[in-house]
């Protein structure tokens, strides 16, 4: 066991968690930073091939190179043992922290939505098909399918097509009037534009989703609904991405509120509790620029520097923009409910089949008959995928929401010694 003290405890290593970290450092504070990847940056700013995205060099430079930042990869909170003082736990050991301040840079997780043949081989998140690239995964001359709704099949397809991959469609699911609406309100924000145009593709097809997946052993490909009319793609891989989930299970273990599914902050990014601020898609999804904006202002109110926020919040209110733009518009068709057969795998670890949750009133019963949501991944699939389609609410937890070895859960002693006490510190330059 681990004893550690910090001024500012930040959950989370992306875009978020690397500016409030920034902020809270150049205000002279100590900054501990836990994240359970190897690498910090989160999805959108991990090191691809070659070299780092361009929009994300001068902030992780600027992490890195902060004397008063400490990293810590591969690290976990578990639970809080009482407030501001938390257990942690990596490969290696089971850490204690005391920190005043804490700030939660959670990110986003995909919604996953069931149907016949995603659990097959080559049937991946759009979001983890590029986490594997990314990882040095070998895609080269694979027909890519990718499907769902939103930015991020487009990403998916640039990252895969830059890798070798042919990209032979990508569905989305939403139509092309509303697409175009949201195109014809780009002209606000000239990077999106831009991005847009750069990212566009030939295989783009809106109002069509993938019905099933298919195979002996492995993908071989999948039949679509392309706007009424059925059609059989052959293929490598399959993508979906569905959207994105504000990870809120921190935020839960920690007691703070949460809201329609995300963490609710005042316009500081201070939560329910007086020492505890959040940023980034755990508040709501809305991409690496509003994170970046609240991670500054969490980073600098955390540390009584409420002024040099000023700068950040206009950044934040036109992002802000931006996201309810893109939730308007990639809204879910309610006819994806009806892809799940009574047959489909809803819960991969404990291999639990839809039939057999559908009439259940709630995930806690669902959990308590089939096991649904208790093995290695506790939930973080199948119940998000279980309450949209359901339209459950997923408000309470018992700790711990991830799995950590006995030796830590039985500490010997789960009190704070008297030394790691909460002294009164003066924040400034």
């Amino acid at each position: 066991m681990t004893d550690l003290t910090t001024q500012v405890l930040i959950i989370g290593a992306g875009p978020a968690g690397m500016a409030a970290a920034i902020a809270a450092a150049s205000n002279g504070a100590d900054v501990l930073v836990i994240d359970d990847n190897p690498n910090a940056g989160g999805q959108i700013w991990r090191a691809g091939p070659g070299r780092l995205p361009r929009a994300g060099v001068k902030h992780v430079k600027a992490f890195f190179h902060a004397e008063r930042i400490t990293l810590l990869p591969q690290t976990r909170l578990i639970m809080q043992v009482t407030p501001g003082h938390y257990l942690l736990e990596n490969p290696d050991r089971a850490l204690q922290v005391k920190a005043e301040r804490l700030i939660i840079c959670s990110g986003a997780r995909e919604l996953f939505i069931p149907f016949p043949g995603w659990t097959l081989p080559g049937v991946t998140g759009a979001g983890g098909l590029q986490a594997l690239i990314k990882s040095g995964m070998d895609v080269r001359g694979q027909r890519v399918v990718i499907a769902g709704s939103g930015p991020l099949l487009l990403a998916s397809a640039h990252t895969a097509g830059k890798q070798g991959a042919k990209v032979v469609q990508i569905c989305e699911q939403q139509n092309i009037r509303m697409l175009s609406r949201m195109l014809a309100q780009l002209w606000r924000w000239p990077a999106k534009l831009a991005q847009a145009l750069m990212l566009g593709h030939l295989r783009y097809r809106p109002a069509s989703y993938v019905v099933s997946a298919h195979g002996a052993q492995k993908l071989e490909y999948v039949m679509i609904n392309q706007r009424g009319r059925s059609k059989k793609v052959d293929c490598d891989r399959l993508a979906c991405g569905f959207g994105l989930l504000p990870d809120v299970q921190v935020a839960q273990l920690l007691g703070v509120k949460t809201a329609a599914g995300a963490v609710v902050v005042n316009s500081d990014q201070q939560t329910s509790s007086a020492h505890i601020w959040a940023a980034g898609e755990c508040t709501g999804v809305g991409g690496s620029e509003l994170s970046l904006a609240e991670g500054f202002i969490a980073g600098f109110q955390a540390t009584a520097a409420g002024q040099k926020c000023q700068a950040w919040r206009p950044a934040k209110l036109s992002w802000s923009r931006f996201a309810d733009l893109l939730q308007q518009t990639f809204e879910l068709d309610e006819r994806l409910k009806t892809l799940v057969t009574d047959e489909t795998i809803l819960c991969r670890c404990e291999d639990v089949a839809y039939g057999a949750v559908k009439d259940a009133a709630g995930l806690k019963q669902a959990k308590m008959q089939t096991r649904c949501g208790m093995g290695s991944c506790q939930g973080k699939i199948c119940h998000a995928s279980l309450c949209w389609l359901k339209s459950w609410s997923n408000e309470q937890i018992r700790p711990p929401v991830m799995t950590a070895r006995l030796a830590t859960l039985c500490l010997p002693d789960v009190t704070p010694p008297h030394s790691l006490k909460v002294k009164e510190h003066s924040y400034g330059p």
